[in-house]
């Protein structure tokens, strides 16, 4: 359910309408969070189209569906830049992976963050926490990465969104 962007406020005899400012803010481009994540280096567009197979298997094993709307780059030394979204609490964040050949997470950076509240996802303290992350690690919230108050759900749908992005990498990518 949708949250209007507007409060009604009744007084007697009066009713006023407070309006609430939408929030959607885009920190950073593609090409920026490329050249944060793997600064120098050239990335070279992929294509990539999953089989119901492994669209499934990959549900199946990390919890969330594959998105078809992900954007995914390779560097010349095998390293993978994987642009993604997840649903914080009502609305999108895109968010960005990179991915060692080894299957470790390198970084991750926010790039667009839709909600009014929980943007605590964006400090880096909070994202540092998936770096040398693997398909070994839990992944959990409240485990291996802390939980924000007032983010919760988009710390744990970010969460979850990672796991699957290295699952997709186990399972596709790293072949």
């Amino acid at each position: 359910m949708r949250a209007f962007p507007f409060h009604l406020v009744s007084v007697p005899g009066i009713v006023l309408v407070v309006t609430t400012p939408g929030f959607a803010t885009v920190y950073l481009t593609v090409e920026q969070a490329q050249q944060m994540i793997f600064p120098g280096q050239s990335l070279t567009a992929i294509s990539l189209t999953l089989s119901e197979e492994e669209k499934s298997i990959i549900q199946k094993r990390y919890g969330a569906p594959v998105n078809d709307s992900m954007k995914i780059w390779r560097t010349e030394d095998g390293r993978y830049f994987i642009v993604d979204q997840v649903i914080g609490k009502h609305e999108l964040i895109t968010y960005a992976v990179g991915i060692h050949p080894d299957g470790s997470i390198a970084q991750i950076e926010i790039m667009d963050y839709r909600e009014a509240y929980g943007d605590e996802i964006r400090q880096k303290r909070w994202r540092r926490q998936f770096g040398g992350k693997t398909m070994d690690s839990p992944l959990e919230l409240n485990e291996d990465i802390k939980n924000i108050s007032g983010a919760t759900l988009s710390c744990r749908h970010l969460t979850e969104g990672v796991k699957r992005l290295l699952g997709l990498y186990e399972l596709v990518l790293k072949k």
